[in-house]
């Protein structure tokens, strides 16, 4: 072997050593065991053991986070010290002092409060990279390199790391430079185009589900990027945006574009190719009748006593219901006015035929199914008292989501964090709490 090619060979296990070989920081370790320290517990869950840096505000990133510490993460959040994350000024409703919105993403996650913007706030949350797992960050393309935080710096001191970052529309393109907004990035995605009453405008959906579903990607990315990593014993860079997710979920809506031309349209509650499909008012509220096929048809009909429907030329095959619309909506709907919500469910009930209410959110948490499948999440706050918000939509046999921590206050765990992850002094950890660099909040 000639000393050039030495040379670089040594040069390239210097850069990944660090990641392979306990490092300096206090760290006992920056490439994760998962399951030596797990030994002898009864439950253990997906991510015990495994450390998250979560450097995102608002919703997307939040949201992913909050999924990784329901599975087990140690999600270390870090915030601006004063206001911190966006979302605990929005309300109200607030509860205490803390935003509704800011309670509801929050949950399993510890709070420190770092000036970033100081170089010894970007400092200590590198050494905080090299002993996590995995890093989520929602800035604009650029703005962590300002600060020596990019993927390029922090993969060199921290090669193990999964470094997941969300982004309006992507690291690099024509628009990678602004900012992203789940609003914005539904309108310009077409899914605000699709969204609306049939002869009304566009309308954004009730939640913000473009930020929502790229929580959800980044959040399977970052677990599909713990695997990848048990293969390659490298870190690596994920590039989620809230453009892209949207743009994916539009499934077959792109298709139909994308292989026959077809410009999509607002259908309010109906469905393009299926009559009866959609929403009618009842004598008090609203219920959804799902028609799928031509059997299912003749049952709802029956239910309704129009029988001569069923026997209608005009009605008798999907095609033509779809062509006679209009008329045949019209029927269906004086007919569904002449009782309650509750009275149709009854009739329906075991013909077969898919229907349900459209519930108020009261409605919806007074459902026992909501109930029973652990959808209403209870937890003591250490300033807001008894707090509720949505529980985990997925469940698992191995473990229970018993006992989760509530969202933090600002700043509440800047010390136990320094202290018991990095190693620092009680000199180093005051020195950085007086000179503003790090904040720690009275509840702790």
């Amino acid at each position: 072997m000639s000393v050039e090619t030495s040379g670089k060979l040594l040069s390239r296990l210097a850069r990944i050593l660090p990641g392979l070989l306990p490092v300096k920081v206090d760290c006992s370790y920056a490439r994760r065991s998962f399951t030596s320290e797990l030994k002898g517990r009864q439950q253990i869950r997906p991510l015990d053991g495994v450390k998250v840096l979560d450097l995102t505000r608002v919703l997307a990133g939040p949201f992913a986070t909050m999924i990784l510490g329901d599975l087990g993460a140690e999600v270390i959040k870090v915030e601006r010290p004063g206001p911190g994350d966006d979302t605990r000024a929005w309300g109200p409703p607030f509860v205490g002092k803390e935003s509704a919105y800011f309670l509801s993403v929050n949950r399993n996650k510890k709070s420190i409060a770092v000036n970033l913007k100081e170089p010894s706030g970007a400092k200590l949350v590198t050494e905080l990279a090299r002993c996590c797992d995995i890093l989520v960050e929602n800035y604009l393309p650029g703005k962590l390199e300002e600060m020596g935080l990019g993927y390029k710096h922090l993969s060199e001191v921290a090669p193990q790391l999964i470094y997941c970052s969300i982004t309006g529309y992507g690291q690099t393109g024509p628009q990678s430079h602004k900012p992203g907004y789940d609003s914005i990035a539904s309108a310009a995605s077409g899914m605000m185009h699709i969204t609306g009453p049939e002869d009304g405008a566009p309308v954004r959906p009730g939640v913000a589900m473009t930020d929502l579903a790229t929580g959800l990607y980044a959040q399977g990315a970052v677990m599909a990027g713990l695997l990848q990593r048990q293969k390659t014993r490298r870190g690596l860079h994920i590039d989620c945006n809230l453009l892209s997710s949207q743009v994916a979920c539009l499934t077959h809506i792109a298709a139909n574009y994308l292989n026959a031309g077809k410009e999509a349209r607002r259908w309010g509650t109906a469905h393009e190719s299926i009559v009866p499909y959609q929403g009618f008012k009842t004598k008090d509220g609203y219920l959804i009748v799902a028609s799928g096929n031509d059997q299912q048809f003749f049952k709802v009909c029956k239910v309704l006593g129009m029988n001569d429907l069923a026997e209608n030329p005009k009605y008798k095959t999907n095609t033509l219901r779809v062509q006679h619309r209009k008329e045949l909506l019209h029927l269906l709907s004086e007919r569904f006015l002449e009782e309650s919500t509750a009275e149709w469910l009854r009739r329906f009930e075991g013909t077969g035929v898919p229907c349900g209410p459209i519930n108020t959110i009261q409605q919806v948490f007074s459902d026992p199914q909501v109930a029973h499948n652990g959808l209403i999440l209870e937890m003591d706050h250490p300033t807001s008292g008894r707090i509720a918000v949505p529980g985990p939509a997925v469940r698992f046999n191995s473990f229970e989501f018993d006992k989760p921590t509530p969202p933090p206050v600002i700043g509440q765990h800047t010390v136990e964090v320094l202290r018991d992850i990095l190693g620092y002094s009680d000199e180093v950890i005051n020195n950085l709490l007086a000179s503003g660099t790090v904040f720690q909040n009275a509840v702790h």
